[in-house]
Protein backbone atom coordinates (compact mmCIF):
# COMPACT_ATOMS: atom_id res chain seq x y z
CA UNK A 1 0.00 0.00 0.00
CA UNK A 2 1.17 3.53 -0.76
CA UNK A 3 1.50 6.43 1.81
CA UNK A 4 -2.18 7.25 2.48
CA UNK A 5 -3.39 3.98 2.75
CA UNK A 6 -4.41 3.37 -0.63
CA UNK A 7 -2.57 1.28 -3.64
CA UNK A 8 -2.26 2.66 -6.87
CA UNK A 9 -5.55 1.57 -8.90
CA UNK A 10 -7.46 3.24 -5.98
CA UNK A 11 -5.44 6.30 -6.16
CA UNK A 12 -5.88 6.38 -10.50
CA UNK A 13 -9.79 5.47 -10.05
CA UNK A 14 -10.32 8.96 -7.56
CA UNK A 15 -8.66 10.92 -10.43
CA UNK A 16 -9.76 9.67 -13.29
CA UNK A 17 -11.54 12.28 -14.98
CA UNK A 18 -14.33 12.55 -17.72
CA UNK A 19 -13.99 16.43 -19.16
CA UNK A 20 -16.87 17.02 -21.87
CA UNK A 21 -19.42 14.33 -20.15
CA UNK A 22 -23.00 14.82 -19.73
CA UNK A 23 -25.15 12.13 -17.50
CA UNK A 24 -28.99 13.03 -17.15
CA UNK A 25 -29.70 12.77 -13.14
CA UNK A 26 -31.49 9.50 -13.44
CA UNK A 27 -28.55 8.14 -14.97
CA UNK A 28 -30.50 6.60 -17.59
CA UNK A 29 -27.69 7.87 -20.13
CA UNK A 30 -23.68 9.14 -20.59
CA UNK A 31 -22.83 11.26 -23.12
CA UNK A 32 -19.44 12.54 -24.16
CA UNK A 33 -19.57 15.58 -26.04
CA UNK A 34 -17.65 16.50 -29.06
CA UNK A 35 -18.17 20.08 -30.18
CA UNK A 36 -20.54 20.84 -33.80
CA UNK A 37 -21.99 17.25 -33.57
CA UNK A 38 -25.11 17.88 -32.63
CA UNK A 39 -24.51 18.05 -29.18
CA UNK A 40 -27.19 20.91 -28.33
CA UNK A 41 -30.06 18.37 -29.75
CA UNK A 42 -28.94 15.68 -27.57
CA UNK A 43 -27.97 17.33 -24.67
CA UNK A 44 -32.01 18.51 -25.09
CA UNK A 45 -32.82 15.31 -25.54
CA UNK A 46 -31.20 14.34 -22.05
CA UNK A 47 -32.65 16.82 -20.62
CA UNK A 48 -36.46 16.21 -21.48
CA UNK A 49 -35.95 12.46 -21.24
CA UNK A 50 -35.57 13.44 -17.53
CA UNK A 51 -37.83 16.43 -16.79
CA UNK A 52 -40.41 16.05 -19.64
CA UNK A 53 -39.59 19.62 -20.86
CA UNK A 54 -36.97 21.14 -22.79
CA UNK A 55 -34.36 23.92 -21.34
CA UNK A 56 -35.17 27.22 -21.53
CA UNK A 57 -31.73 28.25 -23.77
CA UNK A 58 -29.14 27.00 -24.82
CA UNK A 59 -28.36 23.68 -22.97
CA UNK A 60 -24.87 24.43 -22.91
CA UNK A 61 -25.57 27.16 -20.32
CA UNK A 62 -27.92 24.73 -17.97
CA UNK A 63 -26.59 24.38 -14.11
CA UNK A 64 -28.99 22.47 -13.48
CA UNK A 65 -31.10 19.25 -14.43
CA UNK A 66 -28.16 17.31 -16.45
CA UNK A 67 -25.23 16.15 -14.63
CA UNK A 68 -21.67 17.71 -16.65
CA UNK A 69 -18.11 17.30 -15.90
CA UNK A 70 -17.53 20.67 -15.55
CA UNK A 71 -20.09 21.06 -12.97
CA UNK A 72 -18.46 20.37 -9.60
CA UNK A 73 -21.37 18.59 -7.88
CA UNK A 74 -21.51 16.41 -11.32
CA UNK A 75 -17.95 15.16 -11.18
CA UNK A 76 -18.36 12.49 -8.95
CA UNK A 77 -21.43 10.70 -9.33
CA UNK A 78 -20.35 10.51 -13.24
CA UNK A 79 -16.98 9.71 -12.28
CA UNK A 80 -18.90 6.60 -10.35
CA UNK A 81 -20.98 5.70 -13.03
CA UNK A 82 -18.78 5.52 -16.16
CA UNK A 83 -16.16 3.74 -14.19
CA UNK A 84 -18.33 1.25 -13.31
CA UNK A 85 -20.47 1.59 -16.85
CA UNK A 86 -23.39 1.47 -14.67
CA UNK A 87 -25.50 3.26 -18.00
CA UNK A 88 -25.67 3.10 -21.84
CA UNK A 89 -22.99 5.82 -22.61
CA UNK A 90 -22.38 6.61 -26.10
CA UNK A 91 -21.44 10.00 -28.38
CA UNK A 92 -21.79 11.52 -31.88
CA UNK A 93 -19.36 12.17 -34.77
CA UNK A 94 -19.37 13.83 -38.15
CA UNK A 95 -18.18 14.06 -41.33
CA UNK A 96 -14.58 16.14 -41.13
CA UNK A 97 -14.55 18.40 -43.80
CA UNK A 98 -18.10 19.30 -43.10
CA UNK A 99 -17.44 19.90 -39.29
CA UNK A 100 -14.21 21.74 -39.96
CA UNK A 101 -16.35 24.60 -42.65
CA UNK A 102 -19.16 24.74 -39.52
CA UNK A 103 -16.60 25.67 -37.55
CA UNK A 104 -15.33 28.51 -39.58
CA UNK A 105 -18.80 29.78 -40.37
CA UNK A 106 -19.82 29.65 -36.61
CA UNK A 107 -16.65 30.39 -34.29
CA UNK A 108 -14.97 32.89 -36.74
CA UNK A 109 -16.95 34.36 -39.04
CA UNK A 110 -20.03 34.59 -36.77
CA UNK A 111 -21.41 36.79 -33.89
CA UNK A 112 -21.72 34.95 -30.74
CA UNK A 113 -24.73 35.35 -28.44
CA UNK A 114 -22.84 38.00 -26.16
CA UNK A 115 -22.36 40.18 -29.00
CA UNK A 116 -18.94 39.67 -29.51
CA UNK A 117 -16.86 37.57 -32.28
CA UNK A 118 -15.74 34.57 -30.53
CA UNK A 119 -12.65 34.38 -28.44
CA UNK A 120 -12.44 38.27 -27.67
CA UNK A 121 -9.39 38.77 -29.83
CA UNK A 122 -9.13 36.10 -31.78
CA UNK A 123 -10.87 37.30 -34.95
CA UNK A 124 -8.29 40.60 -35.47
CA UNK A 125 -5.49 38.22 -34.63
CA UNK A 126 -6.24 35.80 -37.74
CA UNK A 127 -7.39 38.78 -40.01
CA UNK A 128 -3.72 40.02 -38.95
CA UNK A 129 -1.48 36.80 -39.53
CA UNK A 130 -3.01 34.99 -41.55
CA UNK A 131 -5.20 37.46 -43.98
CA UNK A 132 -8.46 36.26 -43.10
CA UNK A 133 -11.45 38.39 -44.08
CA UNK A 134 -15.02 37.54 -42.19
CA UNK A 135 -16.62 41.08 -44.09
CA UNK A 136 -18.48 43.30 -42.80
CA UNK A 137 -21.91 43.76 -41.63
CA UNK A 138 -22.14 46.94 -43.30
CA UNK A 139 -21.86 45.53 -46.82
CA UNK A 140 -23.72 42.34 -46.14
CA UNK A 141 -20.49 40.76 -44.78
CA UNK A 142 -19.48 39.85 -48.63
CA UNK A 143 -16.04 38.07 -48.59
CA UNK A 144 -13.88 35.95 -50.35
CA UNK A 145 -15.60 32.42 -48.40
CA UNK A 146 -13.48 29.86 -50.30
CA UNK A 147 -10.05 32.00 -49.46
CA UNK A 148 -10.47 32.94 -46.81
CA UNK A 149 -11.48 29.27 -45.02
CA UNK A 150 -8.22 27.75 -46.38
CA UNK A 151 -6.44 30.24 -44.74
CA UNK A 152 -8.36 29.46 -41.61
CA UNK A 153 -7.29 25.98 -42.06
CA UNK A 154 -3.73 26.88 -42.15
CA UNK A 155 -4.09 28.64 -38.65
CA UNK A 156 -6.61 25.68 -37.23
CA UNK A 157 -3.45 23.33 -38.49
CA UNK A 158 -1.02 25.55 -36.90
CA UNK A 159 -2.64 25.31 -33.62
CA UNK A 160 -2.92 21.13 -33.49
CA UNK A 161 0.49 20.53 -34.91
CA UNK A 162 2.80 23.19 -33.50
CA UNK A 163 -0.32 25.02 -30.55
CA UNK A 164 0.71 28.14 -31.82
CA UNK A 165 -0.52 30.97 -32.33
CA UNK A 166 -3.01 29.25 -29.67
CA UNK A 167 -4.03 25.74 -28.00
CA UNK A 168 -6.27 24.05 -30.56
CA UNK A 169 -9.86 25.02 -29.89
CA UNK A 170 -12.13 22.17 -29.16
CA UNK A 171 -14.36 22.73 -32.20
CA UNK A 172 -11.99 21.87 -34.58
CA UNK A 173 -9.39 19.89 -32.59
CA UNK A 174 -9.98 15.93 -33.84
CA UNK A 175 -13.08 14.27 -32.70
CA UNK A 176 -10.91 11.19 -32.02
CA UNK A 177 -8.77 13.28 -29.49
CA UNK A 178 -12.37 14.35 -27.57
CA UNK A 179 -13.82 10.59 -27.93
CA UNK A 180 -10.29 9.12 -26.65
CA UNK A 181 -10.25 10.69 -22.98
CA UNK A 182 -13.29 9.21 -21.99
CA UNK A 183 -11.82 5.36 -22.98
CA UNK A 184 -8.31 6.45 -21.78
CA UNK A 185 -9.87 7.47 -18.41
CA UNK A 186 -11.63 4.49 -18.29
CA UNK A 187 -14.83 4.42 -19.72
CA UNK A 188 -16.26 2.23 -22.58
CA UNK A 189 -19.31 3.63 -25.38
CA UNK A 190 -21.52 0.80 -26.05
CA UNK A 191 -22.68 3.07 -29.07
CA UNK A 192 -20.91 5.80 -31.62
CA UNK A 193 -23.28 6.98 -34.42
CA UNK A 194 -23.21 9.91 -37.02
CA UNK A 195 -24.68 12.82 -37.37
CA UNK A 196 -25.61 12.46 -40.68
CA UNK A 197 -27.66 9.29 -39.91
CA UNK A 198 -29.01 11.03 -36.59
CA UNK A 199 -32.56 10.08 -36.36
CA UNK A 200 -31.32 6.34 -36.60
CA UNK A 201 -28.92 6.57 -34.20
CA UNK A 202 -30.23 8.55 -31.52
CA UNK A 203 -32.90 6.01 -31.56
CA UNK A 204 -31.03 3.26 -31.29
CA UNK A 205 -29.92 4.80 -27.99
CA UNK A 206 -33.10 5.36 -26.61
CA UNK A 207 -34.36 1.83 -27.94
CA UNK A 208 -31.49 0.83 -25.49
CA UNK A 209 -32.65 2.83 -22.15
CA UNK A 210 -34.83 3.20 -20.02
CA UNK A 211 -35.93 6.62 -19.28
CA UNK A 212 -38.82 8.68 -17.18
CA UNK A 213 -40.13 10.23 -19.99
CA UNK A 214 -41.00 8.73 -23.50
CA UNK A 215 -39.66 10.66 -26.63
CA UNK A 216 -40.59 11.20 -30.32
CA UNK A 217 -37.93 12.08 -32.49
CA UNK A 218 -40.05 12.67 -35.24
CA UNK A 219 -41.60 15.81 -33.23
CA UNK A 220 -38.16 16.62 -31.74
CA UNK A 221 -36.66 19.69 -33.08
CA UNK A 222 -33.38 20.54 -34.01
CA UNK A 223 -31.80 22.75 -31.63
CA UNK A 224 -29.04 24.19 -33.82
CA UNK A 225 -27.61 26.94 -31.40
CA UNK A 226 -24.77 28.29 -33.70
CA UNK A 227 -27.10 28.49 -36.48
CA UNK A 228 -27.66 32.80 -37.56
CA UNK A 229 -24.46 33.57 -36.01
CA UNK A 230 -22.22 34.15 -39.85
CA UNK A 231 -22.81 34.40 -42.82
CA UNK A 232 -24.71 32.00 -45.05
CA UNK A 233 -22.22 29.68 -47.18
CA UNK A 234 -22.53 30.20 -50.81
CA UNK A 235 -20.38 27.10 -52.23
CA UNK A 236 -21.06 23.32 -52.49
CA UNK A 237 -18.48 21.67 -49.82
CA UNK A 238 -16.19 20.63 -51.98
CA UNK A 239 -15.50 23.56 -53.58
CA UNK A 240 -13.59 24.99 -50.24
CA UNK A 241 -11.27 22.36 -50.73
CA UNK A 242 -8.67 22.04 -53.19
CA UNK A 243 -5.64 19.28 -52.98
CA UNK A 244 -3.48 21.33 -50.29
CA UNK A 245 -6.67 21.85 -48.14
CA UNK A 246 -7.42 18.49 -48.44
CA UNK A 247 -3.88 17.26 -47.51
CA UNK A 248 -3.89 19.66 -44.71
CA UNK A 249 -7.67 18.30 -43.47
CA UNK A 250 -6.28 14.65 -43.69
CA UNK A 251 -3.10 15.68 -41.83
CA UNK A 252 -5.43 16.93 -38.91
CA UNK A 253 -8.51 14.31 -39.34
CA UNK A 254 -6.98 10.98 -40.37
CA UNK A 255 -7.66 8.95 -37.15
CA UNK A 256 -11.32 10.34 -37.51
CA UNK A 257 -11.55 9.57 -41.29
CA UNK A 258 -10.24 6.01 -40.65
CA UNK A 259 -12.24 5.36 -37.18
CA UNK A 260 -15.48 6.57 -38.32
CA UNK A 261 -15.42 5.56 -41.87
CA UNK A 262 -16.21 8.75 -43.72
CA UNK A 263 -14.39 9.44 -47.02
CA UNK A 264 -11.76 11.18 -47.66
CA UNK A 265 -11.58 11.37 -51.10
CA UNK A 266 -14.38 12.94 -51.77
CA UNK A 267 -15.27 16.10 -50.04
CA UNK A 268 -18.85 16.18 -51.68
CA UNK A 269 -20.02 13.11 -49.98
CA UNK A 270 -20.49 13.84 -46.44
CA UNK A 271 -21.85 10.33 -45.65
CA UNK A 272 -19.73 7.55 -43.78
CA UNK A 273 -18.67 4.49 -46.24
CA UNK A 274 -18.49 1.84 -43.69
CA UNK A 275 -19.71 0.70 -40.24
CA UNK A 276 -17.67 1.89 -36.69
CA UNK A 277 -16.18 -0.97 -35.01
CA UNK A 278 -16.43 -0.11 -31.29
CA UNK A 279 -13.97 -2.30 -30.31
CA UNK A 280 -11.08 -0.62 -32.99
CA UNK A 281 -11.68 2.58 -31.41
CA UNK A 282 -11.60 1.41 -28.12
CA UNK A 283 -7.94 -0.14 -29.44
CA UNK A 284 -6.93 2.84 -31.01
CA UNK A 285 -8.30 5.21 -28.61
CA UNK A 286 -7.37 3.58 -25.45
CA UNK A 287 -3.79 3.87 -24.90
Amino acid sequence: MSSGGRSLAQRSIALANFPGTWMTPSESMVYRVVPKCACSTIGQIMYYSDHGRFFDGDIHDAKTGLHKWALENSQQPIRDNVLAHKSFAFTCVRNPYTRILSSFFDKICGVQRSGNYYRGNLVPQLIQKYGIDVGNPADGLAFDQIKSFRRFLLFACDTIRWRKPMEPDIHWSAMSGHIGTFIANGGRYDHIFWTEKFDDGMQAVLDRTDRPHAIDLATIPRFNESEGHGPKRLHPVEDYFDDLSMHLVYEIYKRDFRLFKYDFENPANKMPVGEIDLDEVHAKLGQ
